[in-house]
């Protein structure tokens, strides 16, 4: 995918991991068309797949049977890990994948052993989790993605220590020791996190999402927001199909979802340069529009009823103490949250207790109100509030867009930089370009 790493070597020395993997496709029915090839030239990072032929919209790539899905369904320990189901619950919902990883990882004849060869080198992995906190505070704050990683890490040491170790010491026969290393399991749980993927649920399913499973070939494919290639699902296989024309030479794109880059950082350990990713947005911590507004409060009796305010909006479900209003480059992705919120702590005194009556507005109201365009025609009130909001938000970061400016326009600087602090620049950068057109839209 996205992360240029070396690859474990399978097969002996000399030996070439494409051609193992293409003859372990045959053996499984992974069938790839003659147009595409599995290679480390022309791409963007690491493995990808490039078009050795023109391709058409709607062309088919390669199909993956379910068979050759590597999920805790097909793993050799397939029954055990079924039969301990209840055993392995986790909020993650990931850790039968993980022992299924951890199993086949050091199985020495295992069936999956040509697709591990094309994995990235696990100790190379460039998520911010393997980064040092000093790195990840002094690049990336006010980003989001230190207390990302911090939860993260908090949540894989729980779950390591209360189900995953206790569950590979039950059964030393299937786990070697070499596997029972926190170490180990923090860089699969990147690898999961980064290269597998989750069926998509119907849209009546109420269901819990579906586990996450690994798919052979669709996880070498590297990510674009404007993206040539879709993965689809059916009965029997996963298919990746062209969706627009794709000349020869060129590399094909999956997409991972609409992903912002300091999303794409904190998941796969890339980000793609400004201005390229159109999915890139901006967070105002909820807490901070209430911070804003506690700011411009005369007197104690008007932050009682501020407090009272964002109670009530807690209950609507409309704001919470770690959320957070989420700006992208042309709308608002969380446009009825922040309307209601706004409306809310700017409304009258009087206005507030009618409201309060009615528990909210109707739904209609709130509809194709805040999108970017909009938001110069908004109450001033509202204005003020939101551009204060930003200009908080702003503060969280050790610098300010001029100086991320200077640096991305300086090629000779910018080269000098390491990966880590080229991309994180980049998240900075994106970040602030959006919160500076909120800025202007606001004064």
């Amino acid at each position: 995918m996205a992360t240029p790493a070396k690859r474990p070597r399978v097969g002996g020395p000399g030996s070439d991991p494409v051609a193992g993997f293409l003859r372990w496709c045959g053996r499984v029915g992974l069938k790839l068309n003659p147009k595409v090839a599995v290679s480390r030239r022309g791409t963007v990072a690491g493995y990808g797949m490039v078009a050795l032929e023109g391709l058409q919209p709607g062309e088919l790539l390669f199909a993956v049977p379910r068979a050759a899905l590597l999920s805790p369904h097909t793993c050799a320990i397939s029954g055990l890990l079924e039969r301990e189901r209840a055993a392995l619950q986790s909020p993650s919902g990931w850790v039968p994948l993980l022992l299924a990883l951890l199993h086949e990882l050091q199985a020495p004849a295992s069936h999956w052993s040509p697709y591990f060869a094309l994995w990235p080198d696990l100790g190379r992995l460039e998520h911010p989790m393997f980064w040092t906190q000093e790195e990840r505070q002094r690049l990336l704050q006010g980003t989001g993605v230190p207390e990302a990683v911090e939860k993260d890490l908090a949540n894989i040491r729980s779950e390591y220590r209360s189900v995953v170790l206790p569950f590979m010491e039950a059964h030393p026969d299937l786990f070697s020791p070499k596997v029972r290393s926190l170490e180990l399991y923090h860089q699969l749980v990147a690898l999961v996190m980064a290269y597998s993927f989750q069926e998509p649920l119907d849209e009546e399913d109420e269901e819990e999402p579906n586990s996450p499973v690994m798919v052979p070939a669709a996880d070498i494919l590297n990510h674009l927001a404007n993206h040539n290639a879709n993965l689809e699902y059916s009965a029997d296989y996963l298919q990746m199909v062209a969706t627009q024309s794709i000349p020869k030479g060129h590399e094909i794109f999956n997409t991972y979802g609409q992903m912002a880059n300091w999303q794409l950082i904190h998941m796969y350990g890339f980000v793609e340069p400004y201005p390229n990713n159109t999915d890139d947005t901006a967070d105002i911590q909820m807490v901070t529009l209430r911070e804003a507004a506690l700011q411009g409060a005369k007197n104690a009796s008007e932050r009682l009823l501020l407090y009272e305010r964002w109670d009530f909006l807690c209950k609507l479900e409309m704001v919470g103490e770690e959320g957070a209003f989420v700006i992208g480059r042309e709308e608002v992705l969380t446009e009825e949250e922040l309307t209601t919120t706004l409306r809310v702590l700017c409304m009258p005194a009087e206005e507030f207790r009618e409201y309060k009556n009615q528990e909210g507005w109707e739904e209609s109201e709130s509809k194709g109100s805040l999108c970017i365009s909009n938001i110069p025609k908004l109450k001033a009130s509202w204005r003020r509030l939101l551009r204060d909001s930003v200009l908080l938000t702003l503060q969280t970061y050790a610098t300010d867009l001029k100086t991320e400016q200077d640096l991305l326009s300086n090629k000779e600087l910018y080269a000098g930089l390491s990966s880590r602090e080229q991309q994180a620049l980049q998240v900075r950068y994106g970040q602030k370009v959006i919160l500076h057109q909120l800025l202007e839209l606001t004064s």
